[in-house]
Parts: C-alpha cells; sequence; structure tokens
C-alpha cells in the first residue's frame, strides 16, 4: 500500500454522507428485525436462526439485521474521533462520553422497556439489557481510552475483538457469576437484593467496547485524502471477508458454533455464515464489519438519490429513531393482530403462553416494516431539522 498523503483536515463541523447514509441504513435494517418480533408466526415458536426449523426467508430476514449493532457501535467510535478532530476539548469530550454512556443506559431500562412492552413494572418484570446498554457502557469505557495514544487504542480494539473468544471456556463460581455474566456470558443476573428487578444480559460487555476502539482508530484514515481512504476502507473490508471465510472454513478458533453440510447447497450457505451474535464472536464481527468497511468505500463520494437522502436523515438522528422504532414496531404488531382478529391483547404485552393462532406469513412483516418507516421518516427529517436549528444547545447531543 502507498504512503498516505499529508494530512487534510475537513472542515469543522462538517459531516460525510457515507456515515449518515450506512448508519440509516442499518437503522432501517433494525425495524425489520423489530417488527418481526411482533409478527412472524415462526418467530414466536423458533428462533429465527434455527435452521432445522426455520425457513430459509426468515432466516436471512434476521440475518441481514445482524448488521446493525456491530455498525452502530462501530460508527459510534468513529463519531468519538471526529468530536475530538473538530476541536472540541478532550476532557469535555470525556465529560460527554461518560454522562451520555449513563443516559443510554438509563433509556435502555426504562424508555426501551416500556416501548417494546408497552409497560414498565421493573419490580415485576425481567428488565433486557440489550444494544443500548452495551453502546452506553462502552462509551463510558472510551471516556478513559480516549487519553491514550492512538496506536494503544487500536492495540487494545484489536485483543478485545480477537481475542475475546479464548474467555469462551472460563466459567466465573460463586459471586463473580454476576460479574462474568455481565462481562462474557448470556444470562440472567440479580445485581442487587430484593425487591430490586432482574436484568437479563442478552449483550455482554466484550467485546463492544474494542468495535467501538476500532471505529476511533479508524477516524485517523478520515484526515486523508478521499481517494487514498477509499482504496484503504476497500482493501480492509476485502481482507476482512478472506479472513472471515478462512477462520470458519478451517473452524478451529473464533465462533463456538461450527458450521455444517445442510440438505441443499444455498442452506449450508447460510449455515455458514450463521454466527454467533450473543455474545458476538469474533466470525460474526468479522462477517458484519467488513462488509460495511466495503459499503463506506462504495458511497463515499457518489451522488446522492432520493433514497440515499432518506437514509442519510436517518442516520442523522440514530438515538430519536432507535427510540420511536420500538413503540411504532409494536405498535404495528397490535394494529395487525387486532384487524386479523387476532389475539392482540397478547401482543400488547407480551405475555406468555402464546395462542396457536398467533402472528402472520413474513409478506405482513415486510408490510409492517414500509408502514413503519413511513410513520418514522417525517419524524425523523422533522427532529434532524429542529437539531440543526439549535446546534448550539448541549442536549441536543444526547438524542
Amino acid at each position: 500500500m502507498s504512503p498516505a498523503p499529508p494530512i487534510q483536515e475537513p472542515p469543522l463541523g462538517s459531516r460525510l454522507a457515507s456515515i449518515d447514509w450506512l448508519r440509516g441504513l442499518v437503522m432501517a435494517l433494525m425495524l425489520i428485525d423489530h417488527t418481526r418480533d411482533y409478527l412472524l408466526a415462526e418467530s414466536f415458536w423458533h428462533r429465527a436462526t434455527d435452521l432445522s426449523v426455520i425457513s430459509s426467508a426468515t432466516f436471512l430476514t434476521r440475518w441481514v439485521t445482524h448488521f446493525c449493532a456491530p455498525v452502530f457501535l462501530f460508527l459510534a467510535g468513529l463519531g468519538v474521533h471526529f468530536m475530538l478532530q473538530g476541536g472540541k476539548d478532550l476532557a469535555a469530550v470525556r465529560r460527554f462520553l461518560w454522562t451520555r454512556g449513563l443516559w443510554l443506559i438509563f433509556c435502555e431500562f426504562t424508555l426501551v422497556a416500556l416501548g417494546s412492552e408497552f409497560q414498565w413494572e421493573p419490580w415485576h418484570q425481567t428488565l433486557l439489557a440489550q444494544v443500548i446498554w452495551v453502546l452506553g457502557v462502552s462509551m463510558i469505557v472510551m471516556a478513559f481510552l480516549v487519553r491514550l495514544p492512538w496506536g494503544w487504542i487500536l492495540g487494545l480494539g484489536l485483543a478485545l475483538v480477537f481475542g475475546h473468544n479464548l474467555l469462551d471456556p472460563v466459567l466465573a463460581p460463586g459471586p463473580w457469576g454476576v460479574l462474568w455474566t455481565v462481562l462474557h456470558r448470556v444470562g440472567p443476573v440479580t445485581p442487587f437484593a430484593t425487591p430490586f428487578p432482574r436484568v437479563f444480559i442478552l449483550y455482554p460487555v466484550l467485546p463492544w467496547p474494542g468495535v467501538m476502539a476500532l471505529g476511533f482508530a479508524l477516524g485517523r484514515c478520515y484526515r486523508q485524502d478521499p481517494a487514498w481512504r477509499r482504496r484503504l476502507l476497500a482493501r480492509l473490508g476485502t481482507a476482512g471477508l478472506l479472513l472471515f471465510v478462512l477462520i470458519r472454513a478451517w473452524g478451529g478458533y473464533g465462533d463456538p458454533a461450527p458450521w455444517s453440510i445442510q440438505t441443499t447447497w444455498f442452506r449450508t450457505a447460510l449455515s455458514f455464515v450463521n454466527t454467533t451474535k450473543y455474545p458476538p464472536s469474533l466470525l460474526y464481527l468479522l462477517m458484519t464489519l467488513s462488509p460495511a468497511l466495503l459499503l463506506l468505500a462504495w458511497r463515499e463520494g457518489r451522488g446522492a438519490n432520493p433514497l440515499d437522502r432518506a437514509l442519510s436523515t436517518l442516520g442523522r438522528v440514530p438515538m430519536f429513531f432507535y427510540l420511536l422504532q420500538w413503540p411504532v414496531a409494536h405498535g404495528m404488531g397490535v394494529l395487525f393482530h387486532a384487524l386479523a382478529g387476532k389475539p392482540w391483547r397478547v401482543i400488547l404485552h407480551m405475555r406468555r403462553p402464546y395462542p396457536t393462532d398467533l402472528g402472520f406469513h413474513l409478506g405482513a412483516v415486510y408490510l409492517a416494516w414500509a408502514l413503519g418507516l413511513a410513520v418514522l421518516f417525517p419524524l425523523c427529517r422533522w427532529y434532524a431539522g429542529v437539531k440543526q436549528r439549535h446546534r448550539a444547545g448541549w442536549w441536543w447531543s444526547y438524542l
């Protein structure tokens, strides 16, 4: 690879359309996943990635949403680099990171819980620690990491992403079990004594701060000539995909769930890409972040059509979109069941056991997804305009 050209600082406060576009794309895909949770009949009875019982179309509908969380955290790390590159004081950036991290954790266990279940009774329900929780924790970690030299941040990010699967066999006994579940296991924890609620850790902390650190480290290439940057992004993305294929085919490391030969070559291919998300394996991250780098390289410098501009609008207000898409997806589930004369009250609070006539075919999921985007887009466009007109207010950066 040729040496990087001299650093060229972008204008202060400027946005890169390719990053907003990619963030908006994964946010739109996220709505498919959560709409599926409330409408798809198969999802009420089976895991959407269980190839022994699930259809290929359902698997792909779930699989395409795997890109959302890794890209979301990776681009968040890139955004931290832009804060510092834009001239913000290091102490102010660190203060923003840990305060916004705490705010996101609070939102996970209140606003997200309310939107996903249409009720909030923390003393009587299990709270889910999902992507917004781990985004908040990762921001708090980054508040400490940003003081380190760039090489250290890159090295720590690589170590966490590539090395965390070495911890898979580790079991923490006794009181350390709660901490270990928070760090590297999926499962329920009761962090405090009764009457505090139980928390189900769906997104353990590791290796997500490493993903954010790698996004931060990549920010340095955005200080270079755009043509050189596109070549670098394309090479990194291609190398990551090749590494994914080689490690997955070898099967010796990087994912606890091996792939297997299926009834057809297509189902075998699905098994090959059926990597572990909870907690995210090395192969899962290579499979999702490598195409993201290729998309950044492909999108940069291209003209924008109406669809691109719409995705960029969503990408400028990701947290606003995320908080609203839960009640929208949930509301679509209730509405579709009510219109079809199905037991909509079960969907209202997602209470088991589920009746046998619950849910719809996949076509209803995509129809509800399209309707949900039609509801969310004008709200996001309005809010993006509000944020642009009130840049001086510090509170806008928290939503």
